[in-house]
């Protein structure tokens, strides 16, 4: 059963996506390793690390690379994503995995090419001597071949979906599943029920705010509880003219709507200014004219009833 996984691990193709999220996750692992490694030298002297900056990378990029593509040929990366390296100049169909030279040459490559790099660049950037100044050309010739190489890699890259970088390209190592993959199966109608909720609750967040509560409520009221008798004048304005519709205490300044309820004229003014479309909290009537009570009625009789 295990020969058999073995010879199946390089018949599948490891899609591109999961090749760049391996370097992706490659990436964040150093960047997390080194601000934890330079948090241990947060007392000392600022600058301590400064001048052997690109040693140290290298010390623990070379560490990395001991106990996870030396001893179990994949990267930090590639394992979470169920992948490893697979030789391929091997001319057996079945497994093989990298030679000892493949991943001492694979370090050099990537280890070592990225310290000469910054070294070189520490190196030049104070130098202004001719014999320097060849050098550095020189230097930002054979780096601007590189990454020429690398573009042209990731372009076949896209095509073929084999060799995410330069270096495994040169080395003859590419990326195939350390386990088969298993048929992931779906539940469509629950995919379906999910959209179709998702769907209803983004039609009421949509439909909600379009309408007026208030306005409704008081229109249901108006329906449930009939009012007794016609609106009928001053007679009607003075029943409900005890309190204000809004604040409930006696109306000062007391004013219409055109409906048969008063209201203070602060708080109907300060109500219409806040709310274009403002409307009778007890009947739903819309305002449009803001008139003072008649002086024919008199509150004190108001009052007494």
């Amino acid at each position: 059963m295990a020969s058999r996984d073995k010879e199946t691990k390089g018949a599948d193709r490891v899609l591109r996506i999961s090749q760049l999220d391996a370097l992706e996750l490659n990436k964040a692992l150093e960047q997390l390793v080194w601000s934890q490694f330079t948090q241990c030298f947060h007392g000392f002297k600022p600058g301590l690390l400064a001048r052997f900056e690109p040693e140290v990378k290298a010390f623990l990029w070379l560490f990395l690379w001991r106990f996870t593509i030396y001893s179990k040929n994949a990267t930090v990366g590639q394992s979470v994503l169920n992948i490893e390296y697979k030789n391929d100049f091997s001319p057996s169909l079945r497994y093989q995995p990298p030679s000892k030279n493949q991943k001492l040459w694979y370090a050099v490559c990537t280890i070592g090419g990225k310290w000469l790099e910054e070294r070189c660049y520490d190196l030049f950037q104070n130098r202004h001597l001719a014999s320097f100044r060849k050098a550095k050309q020189c230097v930002n010739f054979v780096v601007g071949l590189l990454k020429l190489g690398g573009l042209i890699n990731f372009l076949l890259f896209l095509h073929k979906g084999k060799f995410a970088t330069l270096t495994e390209r040169l080395l003859g190592i590419r990326s195939v599943f350390c386990k088969p993959q298993n048929v992931r199966e779906v539940g469509f109608e629950y995919m379906n029920r999910e959209l179709l909720w998702h769907g209803f609750a983004e039609f009421l967040i949509f439909l909600l705010p379009l309408i007026n509560v208030q306005k409704l409520k008081a229109k249901l009221s108006s329906w449930c509880v009939p009012l007794t008798g016609a609106p009928n004048g001053d007679s009607t304005l003075a029943t409900s003219g005890k309190q204000c519709s809004l604040c409930g205490e006696w109306p000062t300044m007391p004013h219409t709507i055109g409906c048969e309820h008063i209201f203070c004229y602060y708080c109907i003014k300060s109500s219409c200014l806040f709310d274009v479309s403002f409307a009778c909290p007890k009947c739903g009537t819309e305002v449009h004219s803001l008139q003072p009570l008649k002086s024919g009625i008199e509150m004190s009789e108001v009052n007494a009833i």
